[in-house]
């Protein structure tokens, strides 16, 4: 039987600060951060019967140890949620946790669920490096020219980008300079308050006579961002993936711990639990690129999203473009023409720290919680780079 598309929408959404690797959260099991912000996103909308959710849909850049075995499912269990709910984990590298908003929208869309979840979760302290815990590269990538872009790696990716669109080292550094800047004076707004639910830290520690004791940090804000972040320092830093490249530690983004989740519904879901919408998901679309230059992804993937919504670039009104590097944000951007007052105006990735998969549930959170402060915020986009050579694009409505 065929049925009618149906809009789905998003009435909350919540995530945690975002930890440098090995910072706060360094001791934090990346299904407890799940856990953590699906018991805050049920509890935000007070009629919901948890038993309704169709699926719980988490993004995960590196699904294995500590964050495998269908996190998901584990994470939504230690939450409290009914046996009854399934989940499913998903990868698509640093999109997962935008995917997953996509993937839950339109199951909603499609009439197969009145109520979902779509998540995000990442522990970079818990993988060794960025590669996980056993890296198995096919052969083939190396014996053929045109594959090897595969095993770059992203920073090389980066300088890549940097090379071909000429983005200058000192743009670079002074993006992330604003990067910073821009986010630290959000924090000092409170413009994170709303979409943080604050996370309890334990440390157990050493007591007398061989006690131990228990020590509770509580962390309220995003760890990344350096109101010291200046033109001068950043110019020491050395580039690290290109003896001669422009690429260093201060214009890339932060390795870091968090987790988001965003709760969709149907229409008649939200009349049945009296939910207030916040925003329409509009659209999704994803364009490959060639993997060396990975970084130009959205540039491909902004245009084909803005098509399906029916929406010109123009009038979108707030951009939250992952700046997965300060070259490839500053490429995609000139590419496009968008306006960079628009592009991520509480600072980015290189400052606020980019989880993998846990990004995209993270940044539609900051999306979500703009449109509740700006009524006359309309449109907004959330895209991201990809690992491998693809581009991906969100466009939402407010309500």
């Amino acid at each position: 039987m065929n049925k009618q598309i149906q809009d789905a929408y998003i009435v909350a959404a919540v995530r945690t600060p975002v930890a440098r690797r090995n910072g706060a959260f360094r001791h934090v099991r990346p299904d407890d951060m799940l856990a953590k912000v699906l018991r805050e996103v049920v509890a935000r909308v007070p009629g919901l019967d948890p038993a309704e959710i169709g699926d719980v849909i988490t993004g995960c850049a590196m699904p294995e140890a500590e964050q495998g075995m269908n996190v998901s499912r584990i994470g939504l269990l230690l939450a409290g949620l009914p046996d009854t709910v399934p989940g499913i984990t998903i990868n698509r590298f640093c999109a997962s946790g935008l995917q997953a908003v996509a993937d839950a929208a339109n199951r909603i869309r499609l009439g197969e669920a009145d109520v979902m979840i779509a998540a995000g979760t990442e522990s970079m302290s818990a993988m060794p490096q960025i590669m996980g815990n056993k890296v198995s590269l096919n052969p083939e990538i190396f014996s053929k020219a045109e594959n090897i872009g595969i095993a770059y790696g992203m920073g090389l990716t980066a300088e890549k980008v940097a090379e071909q669109w000429k983005v200058s080292r000192e743009d670079q550094d002074a993006f992330a300079v604003e990067s910073h800047r821009r986010a630290c004076a959000a924090i000092s707004a409170g413009q994170f308050a709303g979409e943080i639910s604050p996370y309890a830290v334990q440390s157990y520690l050493p007591g007398e006579g061989g006690s131990v004791r228990i020590a509770e940090r509580v962390l309220e804000n995003d760890e990344g961002p350096r109101p010291d972040a200046a033109m001068e320092r950043l110019a020491k830093l050395k580039p690290v993936f290109a003896a001669r490249g422009s690429v260093t530690a201060g214009n890339s983004s932060q390795m870091s711990d968090g987790a988001g989740a965003v709760l969709l519904m149907s229409e008649a879901a939200l009349k049945r639990f009296n939910a207030t919408p916040i925003a329409r998901f509009r659209s999704y679309a994803v364009a490959g690129v060639p993997p060396q230059v990975m970084g130009i992804g959205p540039v491909e993937a902004i245009p084909r999203a803005l098509k399906m919504a029916d929406v010109a670039q123009d009038s979108v009104g707030w951009i939250e473009l992952n700046e997965a590097f300060a070259a490839q944000a500053l490429a995609v951007t000139r590419q496009l023409g968008l306006d960079p007052e628009k592009v991520n105006p509480l600072g980015g990735a290189i400052a606020l720290g980019h989880p993998l998969g846990a990004t995209g549930a993270i940044r539609t959170a900051t999306l979500m919680a703009a449109m509740q402060r700006d009524p006359k915020l309309r449109f907004g986009l959330i895209s991201m780079c990809i690992g491998t050579g693809m581009g991906a694009a969100g466009i939402f409505e407010r309500m």
